[in-house]
This record gives structure tokens, sequence and C-alpha cells, in this order.
């Protein structure tokens, strides 16, 4: 059994701060890319920031600069920062991995239950 455990969302000002994390326990022999995504209310769920295991980083152009992916690989943890929130950044955030649970197997996808930001004065 895996799971996914995001924390750190609420409520943040426009322009403000927030960091948002993410815990993965369970079975779990190696992880793969994790990545972020979000969903606004009314639209499609979106890619936001992704990392691999070379800790190459992407992007969304509109989060470019304000948002700071990062991982820890020992602690199976990873971390968005964000400054300067905007009110069009209002979503539910969701931690992704691509994970295998056993050495030589199948390559699983895992989802959190999401965490919600609202951007907002």
């Amino acid at each position: 059994q895996v799971q996914l455990v995001e924390s750190g969302g609420g409520l943040v000002q426009p322009g403000g701060s927030l960091r948002l994390s993410c815990k993965v326990s369970g079975t779990i022999f190696r992880i793969y890319s994790m990545a972020w995504y979000r969903q606004a209310p009314g639209k499609e769920r979106e890619l936001v920031a992704s990392i691999s295991s070379n800790d190459d980083s992407y992007y969304i152009d509109f989060v470019k600069g304000r948002f700071t992916i990062s991982r820890d690989y020992g602690l199976h943890t990873m971390d968005l920062k964000m400054i300067t929130w905007r009110p069009e950044d209002t979503a539910v955030y969701y931690c992704h991995v691509h994970a295998t649970a056993v050495p030589g197997g199948a390559l699983n996808t895992y989802w959190g239950q999401g965490t919600q930001v609202t951007v907002s004065s």
C-alpha cells in the first residue's frame, strides 16, 4: 500500500508565499519522477511542476520564477515553494509520483488526495 499525503495548503494573500509538502510512504522501492498538479474549479487537472530522478525540473510557463520544486530522496518527500501567489493559482494541488514497489517491478502511478490553496485578500 502506497500513500501520498500533501500538507501546507490553506489561505494565502496575493503576493504571499506558501510551501506545499508531499510525503510518500508504504511499500516503495524506488521513486522516479515526482510532480505537482493542480485543478481549479471548472477546469481540468494540469501539471504545474515536475522533478526527475536526475533532479531535472520542469515548470509550466505561468509559474516559472515563482514556484520551486525540490525533493529529498532519503525521506521520500517533495516540496513546492511558491512566492507571489496570484488569484489564478487558486486550486486543489495534488502530489503525483511514478514509482516501483519492488526491484524490477512495474512502474506505477500514485496520487495524493490533494490540498486546497486559496489565494484571496
